[in-house]
């Protein structure tokens, strides 16, 4: 076995070189090692920091996949003041901004950094001696929430920086955590497939992110960053743009679109390019930022209460556009959700032409007044998605048409039902409507679910409509039908055997990722994972009442309800043992964790509430491995309700009127096994990160 210090070495060794192989990866766009290989150094290093704890680094790049729990965020004042800028959105106003700097530098000669203004969220994150040490978010600009592990899962983010002679020991860098807009479209693609609210805009799907308690959550969302500000205690560089230069050179991601800028018509030279070129980038912008480049310059400037007077904000107005409403559509999803869409007359806005606009549901339509005919004005909301925020009634013709919302399904005539406290209505023919059935079937073929190669959303489709693949079991029958494959126009061989081979790959997909492409309401790739890992078998899980699933972490009531009507149809469960027969993973594989004990067997117990010293998953998986049982409601029957702090007062009042005994977190511990009489405990809640692939392409591929 090799010697502490050999080990030592070796890790110091994985971790410098996976550094500096994302830095290539995610900053030049460049690959010295093929993904495979990656991988199997990321392994390497995991397997010695699970089996050498102590000798693991603080910003290992095992962190980048998340794992951490946090109960609550601890907060930090922010060394620098994190400021607002003074807005404006007209061009006079620039004007009168250069000439108060003009004045306030007494013609002494001057110029700007002109950056754009991606729309995401503050961040200033502290470096010590190369190494990332915290992440804490604007705040009140004063005081901020610490959010360092959530801020290590940012790929782009270097955890330690690339050496450099001016490199100061100790600073802060600001920027901006941002989502990239084509993982903002996935993540509301996803959460309309779901039956979810969808996010409003990229701003705040990472501002909500970012307050996700589990880091592995934060992880798959695939969040960027972009700096704009380095600071010391000293002044270590002469200019802004020498030290947007520097961060670049430590490796830090800093969007190449800034320029500097002689005087104030190029600044407005800048304003009037990014206009429209921005609608090509893939990250949402609203303006510009404007600051004077020199840094005793700044400093004679100085600043108001609230702002720098060497820095303004020009914001870009939002773009509107007129034009004519001449038909609603409405679109069935996967889950029935029935969604009116706008058909309008195109018209040219935010760099696009614009013939559709989401109405969202009814309400929306009702609120709007909306009638056939309307002239509307429509705006992109977060520069994206097409929204109708008004009507010009001035211009309404007489012969305008109320909008009648169907009563029954557009696509199987069912009559629609509107479940309560939903904005939604909904069509209940989950068996024979034919959009859900393909949206199904095209879910289950995506790429986070089975991920069939050869088998997209289009060929998919185009079984369905051939009457071959009804359910996402008949995909497994297809390879038998390869005769009648053969017969069809524009399917070669060599795609038919692509074909087969990926249905073929796809019984070697995990569970957890099987349980997603299922399509079960509410059951997204996070919950997936959750009642796989907890449940482990299909089986269980279809024997888990809805009270048991809801127990689970991250899932609760209106999933668990969902899943477990799902699991008790005849039909979905005829499903489940066609693709048993197929060999599809119904099974997380591998050994089931060694139980610790049977010191609770027999015992019952609900958790509530945040606790000082494990997160509620780590609590649960303490009872569980020690014979207990968890559930989501209390009653009479139950054992103990472990309580935490925020728990709500009628779960603690319940308790009371069953007279079940009410304990806390030292109490629960104090009940299982000495360490030393159960060494398999701390491992049942120590089970170490599984490394996923690394991501695809280049940052915004």
């Amino acid at each position: 076995m090799p010697d502490t210090p050999d080990i030592q070495q070796r890790i110091l060794a994985l971790t410098e070189r996976l550094h500096h192989l994302n830095y290539l990866y995610y900053q030049q766009d460049t690959s010295e090692v093929s993904d495979q290989e990656f991988d199997q150094l990321l392994a390497e290093l995991q397997r010695l920091e699970t089996e050498h704890p102590d000798l693991a680094q603080p910003n290992s790049p095992t962190r980048r996949v998340g794992g951490t729990i946090t109960k609550q965020f601890p907060t930090a004042v922010h060394r620098y003041p994190m400021l607002s800028l003074g807005n404006t959105y007209s061009e006079d106003d620039l004007r009168e901004f250069d000439e108060r700097v003009q004045r306030g530098l007494e013609g002494a000669p001057y110029s700007y950094v002109c950056e754009l203004k991606f729309d995401g969220v503050a961040m200033s994150l502290s470096y010590e001696h190369g190494q990332l040490t915290q992440g804490v978010t604007r705040g009140d600009g004063t005081r901020g929430d610490v959010v360092t592990p959530n801020v290590r899962t940012i790929k782009t983010l270097p955890l330690a920086l690339r050496p450099g002679p001016d490199q100061p020991q100790d600073f802060e860098v600001r920027g901006e955590v941002f989502m990239p807009l084509p993982v903002f479209a996935e993540l509301n693609a996803e959460r309309e497939q779901n039956g979810e609210a969808l996010l409003a805009n990229p701003r705040n799907a990472a501002s909500g992110t970012l307050k996700l308690q589990d880091s592995t959550q934060v992880a798959a969302r695939k969040l960027r960053f972009y700096a704009y500000a380095l600071l010391t205690p000293g002044r270590h560089f002469a200019s802004h743009s020498a030290a947007l230069e520097a961060l670049s050179r430590y490796g830090l991601p800093v969007s190449d679109t800034w320029r500097r800028a002689s005087g104030i018509e190029e600044v407005l030279e800048f304003v009037h390019y990014w206009a429209k070129k921005r609608f090509d980038l893939p990250v949402a912008t609203d303006g510009i930022v404007i600051k004077v480049d020199d840094l005793r310059q700044q400093d004679q400037l100085g600043y108001t209460a609230k702002s720098p007077r060497w820095a303004i904000a020009y914001k870009y107005p939002a773009e509107a556009a007129r034009t004519r409403l001449n038909e609603v559509i409405y679109n069935v999803g996967r889950t029935g959700a029935v969604t009116p869409v706008a058909m309008l007359t195109p018209v040219p806005l935010a760099g696009t032409v614009v013939k559709r606009a989401t109405l969202h549901n009814a309400n929306q339509i009702e609120l709007l007044d909306l009638r056939l005919g309307d002239t509307v004005y429509v705006e992109k909301g977060g520069e994206i998605i097409p929204k109708i925020t008004g009507v010009d009634l001035s211009a309404r013709p007489a012969e305008a048409t109320p909008i009648k919302y169907p009563t029954e399904c557009p696509a199987c005539g069912t009559p629609l039902v509107r479940p309560e406290g939903e904005a939604h209505f909904r069509c209940p023919n989950e068996r024979g409507c034919p959009p859900q059935l393909k949206a199904r079937l095209e879910h289950y073929v995506s790429r986070k679910a089975l991920n069939i190669d050869g088998l997209g959303a289009e060929t998919v489709g185009r079984f369905f409509d051939l009457g071959m693949v009804k359910t996402v079991a008949d995909i497994y029958d297809l390879p038998a039908r390869r005769p009648e494959l053969v017969t069809l126009e524009r399917l070669g061989e060599k795609s038919i055997d692509n074909l087969i081979a990926g249905i073929e790959a796809s019984k070697q997909v995990p569970f957890p990722r099987v349980l997603f492409g299922l399509g079960i309401r509410y059951v997204g790739e996070t919950v997936a994972q959750k009642l796989a890992a907890h449940y482990r078998s299909i089986d269980a899980l279809m024997a888990a009442s809805a009270e048991e699933m809801a127990a689970v972490p991250e899932v609760g009531g209106v999933i668990a309800v969902a899943a477990a009507h799902w699991f008790q149809q005849a039909e979905n469960r005829e499903l489940i043992e066609r693709l048993r027969q197929a060999g599809v993973q119904l099974a997380v594989t591998g050994e089931a964790p060694v139980p610790a004990s049977d010191r609770l067997a027999g015992l019952t117990f609900v958790i509530s509430g945040v606790f000082e010293n494990h997160s509620r998953d780590e609590l649960q998986q303490l009872i569980i491995s020690n014979g207990g049982k968890i559930t989501g409601s209390i009653s009479k029957k139950l054992s103990y309700l472990v309580a935490g702090d925020n728990m709500g007062p009628a779960k603690r009042e319940k308790a009371l009127g069953f007279k079940v005994p009410i304990i806390s977190e030292s109490e629960l511990m104090a009940l299982l096994p000495n360490p030393d009489e159960s060494p398999a405990a701390d491992a049942a809640i120590d089970a170490p990160i599984t490394a996923g692939p690394r991501e695809q392409g280049s940052l915004f591929s």
